[in-house]
């Protein structure tokens, strides 16, 4: 993600990046592909209270808040290659943003491309489960008062 790219111009990224492909099964394996450029998640973060709930895999989500910045630092890992490349989707979207612009801006893009229809059940649920938490990660954020 480019340091000046809003979420608006990112989504507008993914659906061009996503129009290239000509079926669903060369999308799933663009979406691997970014699974596995992923960054791991340090072990000391993979822990009960940073796992998310409704997710088909084990995925692990932190997103500390930079006090000089007022931007989450947003980072994400999973135990499948699948899963990992759709953190990595949100991240594109919401990774260094702040919780306002977070909350302000839901992910539809998500929809567009055709991940809702395309996942399996169990996938789809796990995928908005996370956005749920990076939702719910952004409002604890912008409820606690900024640092003096």
């Amino acid at each position: 993600m480019e340091a000046s790219q809003t979420i608006a111009e990112a989504a507008q990224s993914i659906r061009e990046e996503f129009a290239l492909f000509d079926d669903w099964r060369e999308r799933i394996e663009h979406i691997v592909e970014l699974g596995k450029s992923l960054p791991p998640l340090p072990p000391e973060h993979k822990t009960p209270q940073n796992k998310v709930s409704g997710c088909q895999s084990q995925v692990w989500m932190i997103a500390p808040l930079d006090p000089a910045t007022g931007r989450l630092r947003l980072a994400a890992d999973s135990d499948a290659f699948i899963v990992k490349g759709l953190i990595a989707l949100l991240l594109r979207l919401y990774a260094d943003r702040t919780p306002r612009e977070i909350l302000e801006n839901p992910p539809v893009v998500l929809d567009e491309i055709g991940l809702a229809k395309h996942l399996t059940p169990g996938r789809s649920n796990g995928l908005w489960s996370m956005v749920k938490r990076i939702r719910e990660l952004a409002a604890r954020a912008a409820a606690e008062p900024a640092p003096a």
